[in-house]
């Protein structure tokens, strides 16, 4: 099945696909009056899939079956609902009471593209209730070595080897659709409707006999399951896209192809790798190209959140068979010029429900297309459980020779689906080995993560932990104070009470997931470079990293998508900028080593806070800029004699749409724990296109400030008073969070906040009740010393804490 999807690389089908053509009048299919209410819940799924499947219904019929599915009257909703969806039906196929299967022909218009597909409904009506799958063939149907749905492979039986006349007759492919939202069997309704998907190798009129049963000896002893149809089948034209980017150089872009209707080119459903089939999106690079059919089509294409998305309508001429469309992209923003470099420390090659095989996955050059459509300057795919034995095999310990100049793509490792993940996934990079030392197979690594973070370390790895906010979720307040089951909108306080936005937070998570749970204890003992964030809850994330910040502890936060597992939309939704000399090119290592010490901001990629520093009041003492080490040494640390003021400066730019629309008031007012978790839209006070920008002490706003989000960049200075070591960090929040800088008071470490500490120490306690049980026996003693450790380095904090 995954070569079937990913792994063929078959340029001369590049597929298209269309949902049925308006329908033949002259024929009617009967209307069948059958129980109201699973009826409307099969029909709302078919139309979800045929969205999934880039074919939708047309915008009017949507509309009058969404119509139909509210209607209050049985009769009248299960009619009109028939009536469209009929019309979109190649066949009806009728199953008896016996089980016996009968066909006849549907009124959709047969017409089929040439290197494509088209989507069809069945009408299935099921007298016998059965609940096997609906098959589909033909003897038109192509050899599996040739068929467009799948990879160029050797025949596998006799029966697939053809003679040269009987490969004239095989020219089509079929496909029945039984993904989500649908079922891979019939329901056993009285009826239904499945989706059918035919492909054409060939222009012209071809005739094909469709074939239906459910079930060897279900077939109609008359013939009468069989099927003749003729099709017409038009050319399609190679479409070479022409694709430029800012400054007039060729590039990589996404684009979102789709026909006046709606329809998704090439088809979702049966794509090839390198496009995946759960997305709208397919990436090309200047030169290449897609087959579509004669018409007119609106190209949506992006290249990351640094450039503006943009809308571009076009027209396939008929009668040629190539055509040149030329794309021109437009940047908002370019951080690299100045010296920053986005990355996404977190994709998977394999893995989660968007493969059909989890434990083999796609190609290198597969993800390198789209860490460069996406304009990636580091991506770094991480092979982790499911997919282990079989991607690890694209582990080399260094940058891959599939990289491009300023972009560079590593493979790593997540550990996850292994002993320790009950108690957080984590992230290794820059490794030199990928197996843990004594072990050849996963179930032998350590059940507890510190064993894991400090074998990283000693190899010269970057390491820190994934999808952070996974069990450290907080209650939400209710209006009068209580708690309630899970966090709200930030900025939406409830009347009389307040939202769970409240930073930091003292009320105490379970520490039940595999976010950074066990980070409790590991970065108390110094083994723990960062945390990640942008992939789940803004609140949850920073909670604890907030916390650990007021104890002193100085790991730092990246920015991830764990695509496709969170996030399935594209890589780099959540991204990492570094900051490195603008005179040296991109290199792995030190890009690395940025996001270890600091040297960074993390975010969405549509706002963005650049050269934050700090330096006192006066013109006395030096400028301490983020990431970077002071004459003491010591990184992103500004040291002052006595309490007093400092100045804060940065560069910040953010981008809004200029007026609210409806899918940005859908963002803005979705719960904090609803995706998008970090989002500029959620950022936007009121109806203006102002966002807040806030200095950020000790966890505690110390500054607030209003930028315009219209792309531009603006330069910002403020004074803010340090009575006492502190850490400092500027965010819009949830869009976009710095790292901090210390400021150390007559030197004396950061120990910010005594109920900091407190809730520290008892989070250690609840994350050995919550892990303790998944732990071997064998490490438990060796784990709960460093657990005990943790709790007195927490205590003696609390001791030397200087406020509450």
């Amino acid at each position: 099945m995954l070569r079937r999807l990913f792994c063929a690389v078959l340029p001369a089908i590049l597929l298209v696909t269309a949902s049925p053509l308006p329908a033949d009048d002259s024929i009617q299919l009967e209307t069948t009056l059958v129980e109201h209410q699973p009826f409307v819940a099969a029909a709302a799924r078919v139309l979800e899939a045929l969205k999934v499947v880039g074919a939708p219904l047309s915008p009017d019929d949507e509309q009058a079956v969404r119509a139909a599915l509210e209607e209050e009257n049985p009769r009248k909703s299960v009619i009109a609902i028939q009536d469209v969806l009929d019309r979109y039906c190649l066949a009806a196929v009728h199953i008896n009471p016996e089980s016996r299967v009968s066909v006849k022909e549907g009124p959709a218009k047969k017409v089929l593209v040439q290197q494509g597909w088209r989507t069809f409904l069945v009408k299935v009506h099921n007298e016998a209730g059965i609940t096997p799958p609906l098959k589909v063939d033909s003897p038109n149907a192509l050899p599996l070595y040739e068929r467009g749905r799948g990879a160029r492979q050797r025949p596998r039986s006799e029966q697939d080897l053809v003679s040269p006349s009987d490969a004239v007759q095989r020219w089509l492919d079929i496909e029945v659709f039984r993904k989500q939202p649908l079922r891979p069997t019939l329901s056993g309704l009285e009826v239904e409707y499945v989706i059918l998907q035919l492909f054409s190798r060939d222009t012209g009129k071809r005739e094909a006999k469709l074939e239906f049963n459910v079930g060897q000896g279900t077939q109609d002893l008359g013939f009468r399951s069989e099927l003749p149809l003729l099709f017409e089948c038009v050319p399609a034209v190679e479409v070479a896209l022409g694709v430029q980017d800012h400054d007039g150089s060729p590039t990589t872009a996404a684009f979102v192809i789709r026909d006046a209707q709606g329809r998704v080119y090439p088809n979702p459903a049966r794509r090839l790798a390198p496009d995946f089939f759960f997305h709208e999106q397919i990436y090309r690079a200047d030169g290449e190209s897609v087959f579509l059919p004669p018409g007119e089509y609106t190209a949506t294409i992006s290249r990351g959140p640094e450039y503006e998305v943009s809308r571009q309508e076009f027209t396939v001429p008929s009668g040629v068979v190539s055509h040149r469309q030329a794309f021109q992209l437009t940047r908002w923003i370019h951080p690299k010029t100045r010296g920053w470099y986005s990355g996404d420390h977190h994709v998977h090659a394999a893995g989660c429900k968007h493969y059909d095989s989890p434990t083999e996955g796609v190609s290198p050059a597969d993800m390198l297309r789209h860490i460069v459509g996406e304009d990636l300057n580091v991506g770094c795919v991480l092979s982790w459980g499911p997919c282990w034995y079989t991607q690890k095999q694209y582990f080399e310990g260094r940058t891959s020779a599939l990289s491009k100049p300023n972009y560079l793509m590593r493979y790593d490792v997540e550990v996850s689906g292994f002993p320790s993940s009950h108690a957080g996934h984590l992230c290794l990079l820059r490794l030199t080995e990928d197996d843990y030392p004594g072990t050849t197979v996963i179930e032998e690594w350590p059940s507890w993560t510190l064993p894991v973070l400090k074998w990283g370390m000693e190899q010269g790895g970057v390491v820190g932990y994934s999808h952070s906010g996974w069990g450290l979720g907080l209650p939400d307040y209710g209006p009068n104070g209580q708690r309630l089951n899970s966090i709200s909108y930030p900025n939406r306080r409830p009347s009389g009470g307040k939202a769970a936005d409240t930073l930091p937070d003292y009320a105490m998570p379970p520490f039940d997931g595999i976010g950074a749970n066990e980070y409790i204890v590991t970065v108390a003992h110094g083994v723990c470079d960062f945390i990640s964030a942008v992939d789940t809850p803004a609140i949850w994330e920073l909670n604890i990293w907030y916390h650990t910040l007021n104890c002193g502890m100085r790991a730092r936060i990246s920015g991830e998508t764990d695509f496709p597992c969170i996030y399935g939309d594209r890589v780099g939704l959540g991204r990492i900028y570094v900051k490195l000399p603008t005179e040296e090119s991109l290199d792995f290592d030190a890009w690395c080593q940025g996001l270890k010490e600091g040297r960074s901001y993390c975010g969405d990629g549509l706002s963005h806070i650049m050269d934050f520093r700090l330096s006192p009041t006066g013109d006395e003492g030096e400028t301490v800029w983020l990431g970077e080490s002071g004459s003491d040494g010591e990184i992103s640390e500004l040291a002052l004699e006595r309490p007093g003021k400092v100045k804060v400066q940065f560069d910040v730019a953010a981008l809004l749409e200029p007026q609210p629309t409806d899918e940005t008031e859908r963002i803005r007012n979705a719960r904090l724990d609803a995706k998008p978790y970090w989002h500029i839209e959620r950022c936007r006070i009121g109806d203006s296109r102002k966002v807040p920008v806030e200095i950020v002490v000790n966890g505690e706003v110390a500054k607030r400030m209003e930028v315009e989000a219209d792309g531009s960049t603006t330069a910002k200075v403020a004074e803010i008073e340090i009575p006492h070591s502190s850490w400092v960090a500027v965010r819009i929040l949830p869009s976009v969070h710095t790292n901090p800088i210390w400021v150390t008071v007559g030197d004396e470490p950061v120990r910010a906040s005594r109920k900091s500490a407190e809730w520290c120490r008892k989070a250690v306690d609840v994350c050995w009740n919550s892990k303790q049980g998944q732990i071997r026996e064998s490490e438990k003693a060796e784990a709960k010393a460093a657990y005990d450790e943790a709790a007195r380095i927490y205590e003696r904090v609390a001791e030397e804490s200087v406020a509450d």
